[in-house]
């Protein structure tokens, strides 16, 4: 099929859905494109984010708007703005989230960002950031957003939780652990191979979850999983590394701060704003066997010092920003 057919189609589709909403209920509208799991941070955190919208008691519908919705969120560019432009309408408040700089994160300009800040400009009544990072990286790159807010992502407690975790020994060796859906290099791969040949193995153990672009030799890998066999591995591990730049907020950072591990981080992003006091982070990678040394000796400290955001305060905070936390039970 032709681009202009397929274009011809799509048009068609949205008009059939269009005047079909007009006598659906919903009360909130997601724009976005869900694939299915395991896959990206964005779709894990959406989906739990829409499951506990939906045990409040509202309904939410699908990349379109119903007669009576008074709200809609769309996420980022990952859904059809053409879409979005035929179904909005005065009276639903349409909030926009947005993560990114995309440029930054993938070191390269491709208008993204200006696409997304465009968007923005045209529909949005309100502006969800994950990270004061995101929101303060945007605007020095010269892209102010509508009504800018700032709320992190949590991860879905009744699946990342340090329910049955492993009890931490130093008794034992130390079990290390990274995740990464994607095997971009800024997940920090690279850093992951340079930390194998530094590590003492008879000190440690290191298991990698997910992608990577490099092959590791005495790194435990394993393909991207579900995520209730990622949190039972995380609870069977003690520690979280990640070296993920530029992140506006980590999912697999978030996930393994709730099965209660204290992280080593890279020092970018929003990384230290996820994990606070429960871990340290690194500039250098040179940096990390010291930190993992401070880490061991301080364990009990940092893991007390975990706070991971809360899904319960981040759907407030969501329908605070859509206008519906008196719609919700």
């Amino acid at each position: 099929m032709s681009g202009s057919a397929r274009r011809s189609l799509n048009a068609i589709r949205t008009t059939i859905d269009l005047v079909r909403s007009r006598w659906q209920h919903a009360d909130l509208a997601v724009f976005h494109e869900f694939m299915p799991a395991p896959y990206g941070g964005a779709h894990q955190f959406l989906r739990a984010l829409c499951a506990d919208i939906e045990r409040r008691g509202l309904t939410i519908a699908s990349n379109h708007i119903a007669g009576d919705t008074r709200a809609c969120l769309c996420n980022s560019f990952n859904f059809d703005f053409q879409r979005l432009r035929r179904f909005a309408r005065r009276g639903c408040r349409i909030v926009h989230r947005v993560d990114g700089p995309v440029s930054v994160y993938r070191g390269r300009d491709e208008g993204i960002d200006r696409r997304i800040w465009s968007i923005n400009q045209e529909v949005a009544q309100a502006t969800v950031f994950q990270s004061r990072y995101s929101l303060v990286r945007h605007e020095q790159l010269g892209l102010r957003f509508t009504d800018p807010r700032v709320i992190h992502n949590a991860a879905d407690p009744s699946i990342f939780n340090s329910v049955g975790r492993r009890q931490f020994s130093r008794g034992r060796k130390v079990r290390l652990i990274s995740t990464s859906w994607s095997d971009n290099v800024n997940k920090g791969a690279p850093v992951y191979k340079w930390l194998e040949s530094q590590l003492d193995w008879s000190r440690f153990d290191y298991t990698f979850v997910g992608r990577s672009p490099v092959t590791f030799d005495r790194i435990r890998v394993l393909p991207p999983q579900p995520s209730g066999e990622v949190a039972a591995l995380l609870r069977d591990h003690d520690i979280f590394i990640t070296a993920s730049l530029h992140e506006s907020c980590s999912n697999a950072l978030v996930e393994a701060l709730s099965c209660g591990l204290p992280a080593i981080y890279a020092n970018s992003g929003g990384n230290q704003e996820l994990a606070g006091e429960a871990g340290f982070g690194f500039v250098a990678q040179e940096e990390i066997p010291h930190l993992l040394d401070r880490l061991v000796n301080e364990y009990e400290r940092c893991q007390a010092a975990l706070a991971p955001p809360r899904l319960a305060d981040v759907t407030g905070a969501y329908l605070d920003a859509l206008g519906l936390r008196g719609a919700a039970a």
